[in-house]
């Protein structure tokens, strides 16, 4: 490891602790709203596009995830299935309510999470709009620095629109070394999963403190771990595609 390693490392790691700090009070209440959409036997939806899809599958049929997920996706918007093509789709004014509808997103009990690091592109913003307007806690995972900087190709941002922020606090541009000029070593992928990971570790206390199961997924690498998810595939099959 070169000598400026360690020092990058230990930034990081202040800057995680900076992200629970300042969002303790949006964790808590988004944490309340999704919670209460999984005893209503609700969905939570989490979307995002490019390499915020990282958070999508951070949130998605994982060892110690949430199994009420239902992810919202489009081939288009997978980088590895055409990287400038991506951030086309991204841009492209519509897609949201596409997507919504073949996803039979019904708002109401239904939940949804989006990840999107400047959140300026129509697809998010849209995605927040949508839902909302549909009766859903809409909970944005998304950096207003970032927003601010960007070109609001969407008239508005995804903070804008979302009933709930959780701020990754990350600069525009994601990168965040060297620290006077950065040019890689981007954090929005390891804040968002950060911030998803305070969600399901309060949801989990939510539960416990009402005495009930929150629904998760073991790994099916370890024994009786396919035993342990097979009540969670029987409930949330039906309605989460790809599950079974």
């Amino acid at each position: 490891m070169s000598e400026t390693g360690p020092v990058h490392a230990e930034q990081t790691l202040e800057h995680l602790r900076k992200i629970g700090a300042h969002n303790a009070e949006a964790l808590r209440a988004a944490a309340d709203r999704l919670f209460a959409a999984v005893r209503a036997d609700g969905l939570v939806f989490t979307a995002g596009a490019g390499h915020s899809l990282a958070g999508v599958m951070e949130s998605y049929y994982r060892a110690g995830g949430l199994a009420a997920v239902r992810p919202l996706y489009h081939p288009d918007l997978l980088p590895l299935h055409g990287a400038v093509a991506s951030t086309r789709t991204e841009r492209r004014t519509g897609l949201a309510e596409e997507v919504l509808t073949a996803a039979g997103f019904r708002g109401g009990a239904d939940a949804l999470v989006v990840f999107s690091n400047s959140g300026v592109n129509p697809y998010p913003v849209e995605l927040a709009r949508l839902a909302r307007a549909a009766g859903s806690t809409v909970v944005a995972i998304t950096s207003p620095t970032a927003s601010a900087e960007a070109p609001k190709r969407a008239g508005t941002t995804l903070a804008e629109e979302a009933e709930i922020v959780l701020d990754t606090l990350v600069p525009g541009g994601d990168a965040s070394y060297p620290p006077a000029e950065p040019v890689t070593a981007p954090l929005s992928s390891m804040a968002n999963a950060f911030l998803w990971n305070m969600l399901l570790v309060r949801m989990y206390d939510l539960a416990g403190a009402a005495g009930v199961d929150l629904p998760v997924w073991r790994s099916s690498n370890t024994v009786g771990g396919d035993e342990a998810n097979a009540a969670n595939l029987a409930h949330y099959g039906a309605r989460v595609p790809g599950l079974n």
